[in-house]
């Protein structure tokens, strides 16, 4: 606990009061400090006895850096990294976790056969068609990031009605258990406002946005996959790169995805 306590300043070097307790405040925050709650600026100017406007400039050049957040009457807390999505790639939600050095957990809520009239139609099936269906809850380091429910058809994915979706994604797992791994897909990504019950669930703060994707996965240029999953905008990022020689594109537009690309999903 000792490094974690906060250090007395030095009045008498060159270094700036604020520019202080910035380094000692990430000091602590290294050290693993502050997980139960952030200090508000009073008991920051009590601990450290300085003026509420070093505190505050010590503050504002945390938030800078995004290693603090602040809102009117919720006060300061430690900013918890965003899991970030590549646009146009390949990419895995159960990697891009793990990278950040957070471990990576699913609850399975429900993994059956079941018939949907609104799926087969997405892809394209007769309606009568049986689909595997998965629901998991994400979770990063043990809270919640990700509400996600996916249809493969039962001709091609039965074989995941016995696999451990624990610790693993989904694509993983058809390759393993199925021999199938998708070739392409498209996604629609939009802002959405979380209902009651899917912020209990998600355990989402009133007042935080979430982020809606949908997701259709294709088996050479075949429909193979429908998937709808609520992100916490909180957590989760969205990332574009692009260059001179290389086309960068955003549709606006409504209704939900159709003409696969060869854009390859992630997990």
């Amino acid at each position: 606990m000792a490094r974690q306590a906060a250090k007395q300043l030095d009045r008498s070097s060159p270094l700036p009061l604020w520019a202080q307790l910035h380094e000692d405040l990430e000091r602590r925050l290294g050290a693993g400090a502050f997980e139960t709650g952030f200090p508000s600026e009073y008991e920051l100017v009590e601990d450290y006895q300085v003026s509420r406007h070093t505190v505050r400039e010590a503050l504002r050049r945390l938030r800078q850096q995004e290693v603090l957040d602040s809102a009117r009457g919720r006060g300061t807390w430690v900013r918890k990294p965003r899991i970030e999505q590549p646009l146009g790639a390949l990419y895995s939600l159960f990697r891009s976790v793990e990278a950040l050095g957070m471990e990576q957990h699913s609850v399975v809520r429900i993994l059956e056969l079941r018939t949907d009239e609104t799926v087969a139609r997405r892809l394209q099936r007769a309606e009568s068609t049986e689909f595997v269906y998965l629901e998991r809850l994400r979770l990063a380091d043990g809270e919640p990031l990700a509400l996600d429910h996916a249809w493969l058809p039962r001709s091609i994915a039965e074989p995941l009605l016995d696999a451990d979706f624990s610790h693993s994604g989904l694509y993983d797992e058809l390759a393993v258990h199925a021999g199938t791994r998708l070739t392409g897909g498209r996604e629609v990504i939009e802002a959405v406002v979380p209902t009651a019950s899917q912020r209990k669930v998600l355990k989402i703060p009133a007042g935080t946005a979430a982020m809606a994707i949908e997701r259709l996965g294709c088996l050479r240029d075949e429909p193979t996959e429908w998937r709808q999953t609520l992100v916490r905008a909180d957590r989760f990022r969205l990332l574009a790169q692009w260059s001179s020689g290389k086309d960068y594109r955003m549709d606006v537009s409504g209704g939900a995805p159709s003409a696969p690309s060869q854009n390859r999903p992630g997990q």
